[in-house]
């Protein structure tokens, strides 16, 4: 079996307010303002039960991490939990798969800032966009961590604020008909277009990989427990609150979009966020909205450097990871960790400079299939976690799984479904490819720093 969790050093510097944003942050990102569109016109106004079902996965997988990060609160989280539950290899293959996951979802949120910028400065070439992000983020980063918590705080609240913002003025337009003359709107485009499920059980399915993908940043929750004031208080309050909250700034905003707008029309003149602003009159909607994105891909960059940072820091104190990484600075952080996952993302400039227009479904891609895999090494966690605790421990235990085992192994089988239906999806299948790849650099680089040693 892998180490017990050696003593980390990092500071408690994150009250509950920044957990909750953090957590909000990272899955708040470019799958709603950006890849929306993508979904809806898969499955139509029917991607509303998409979102339902993934929210609920995501609970349970949250509910599987919150119950072993608030019995072992430390900042390598699932990673940690693995070395620990599973084995050496399953520390190690975790944590530089998380860590791999959020250093391309990095390429996807500065190619984003990239693009949005280009909104507003055409001429700006968008891979020199993608490098003033990189280094802008990492100086943040550097910083201590109340710093980080700090911007990452306000960063997630102008998302939150801009989609609350966007669900009232359409709740306006349905009921009151304002901007439109007075005129309630009324619900019927859910069902007018081709019914509600206009590409029947087939649209639904296929659109279940990039609902996931969407979801993808709520295990940071997990990660801000080695620098949580209270851990035992913040994370539980976290996972339970956080997850509701996606479901409603998703299913809400989603929703508000196909009443006002025909699902096959959402994504063709513009973003819908655009739309309903302009409709009601707000001066400039389309320039407020262009800000919002921008601090939408800041955030969730923001939040994966700092969550890819302390993965190689907690890797180095498992013997997963170089010794260099296991040092922190005066402010401390694992500034070498930082350093390192900013070098890795340079990569996004090269790619934006090379290929702008394919950069952002190739790496979604790929980060679907190493977002699953953590999720999935969570659960098979969990479920060693409960089986090694006598009945006594088990009672002890203050965020118990609902439902546990039944709830664990239904989350896993759906995560295998959704793993097979990337196969059907042509911009996904270049993943399925990726990962078995970097599953055996893994491998042969394991049994190369073991020189030999049975895994």
């Amino acid at each position: 079996m892998g180490k017990i969790h050696q003593s980390e050093k990092l500071h408690r510097g994150l009250d509950n307010r920044h957990i909750q944003l953090i957590a909000l942050g990272g899955a708040i990102g470019v799958g709603l303002f950006y890849g929306s569109s993508a979904t809806i016109q898969m499955a139509g106004p029917s991607i509303l039960f998409s979102y339902l079902v993934g929210g609920l996965v995501i609970f349970t997988i949250m509910r599987a991490l919150g119950e072993m990060a608030v019995d072992e609160p430390v900042s390598g989280s699932f990673s940690s939990y693995a070395n620990r539950y599973l084995g050496a290899f399953a520390g190690y293959f975790t944590g530089w798969t998380y860590w791999f996951m959020w250093v391309v979802v990095g390429m996807a949120e500065i190619t984003v800032v990239g693009v949005y910028v280009n909104y507003w400065f055409p001429d700006i070439p968008q891979w020199l966009t993608a490098l003033a992000v990189l280094v802008l983020i990492t100086m943040i980063n550097l910083a201590n961590v109340k710093a980080f918590g700090e911007f990452e705080f306000w960063f997630a609240m102008v998302k939150v604020v801009a989609i609350i913002g966007m669900i009232l003025l359409g709740l306006g337009i349905i009921f009151f008909g304002i901007g439109n003359g007075g005129k309630p709107i009324g619900f019927e485009n859910l069902w007018i277009h081709g019914g509600f499920m206009p590409n029947g059980v087939t649209g639904i399915l296929m659109s279940l990989v990039l609902v996931m993908f969407s979801f993808g940043g709520v295990e940071l929750i997990g990660i801000t427990a080695g620098e949580a004031k209270n851990p035992q208080k913040s994370i539980p309050s976290a996972i339970n609150n956080v997850v509701w909250r996606i479901l409603i700034f998703y299913i809400g905003a989603l929703g508000i979009m196909m009443i006002l707008y025909p699902w096959s029309e959402i994504g063709t003149n513009g973003s819908p966020f655009v739309l309903i602003f302009d409709n009601v009159g707000i001066p400039g909607a389309a320039h407020i909205i262009n800000f919002v994105v921008i601090t939408a891909a800041l955030s969730a960059f923001n939040s994966g450097l700092f969550s890819s940072g302390r993965m190689l820091y907690n890797l180095s104190l498992q013997n997963n990871g170089p010794k260099y990484f296991g040092k922190l600075n005066k402010n401390g952080n694992p500034r070498r960790g930082i350093l390192f996952s900013s070098l890795f993302l340079l990569v996004a400039v090269v790619l934006n400079y090379f290929v702008p227009e394919k950069v952002f479904i190739y790496i979604s891609s790929v980060a679907t299939v190493a977002v699953i895999t953590s999720w999935t090494i969570i659960l098979i966690t969990q479920l060693k976690f409960r089986q090694s605790k006598t009945k006594q421990d088990i009672e002890k235990l203050a965020f118990k799984m609902p439902l546990y085992p039944v709830s664990t192994y239904l989350a896993l089988t759906f995560l295998a479904l959704v793993i097979v239906l990337m196969a059907f999806i042509e911009g996904m299948r270049m993943a399925l490819i990726v990962a078995p790849v970097w599953f055996l650099i893994l491998y042969l680089g394991y049994k190369f720093k073991n020189k030999g040693t049975t895994i």
